[in-house]
């Protein structure tokens, strides 16, 4: 039986180009990762929108 280890978002946040797409993973409130795989184009799109919210 495989152990049983408790999943925390602790940790920072990662992306990693993967092939032909950047791979982003993001912790999360709660435990768990929220992984995103996004091409060249998406990425772009969301250094604008973070851009424009962070300033």
């Amino acid at each position: 039986m495989a152990a049983m280890k408790p999943r925390t978002g602790d940790g920072p946040m990662e992306a990693e180009r993967e092939g032909r797409v950047i791979v982003l993973r993001v912790p999360l409130e709660g435990g768990g990762r929220l992984v995103v795989s996004i091409n060249d184009d998406e990425a772009t799109e969301m250094r604008d929108v973070l851009t424009r919210v962070v300033g």
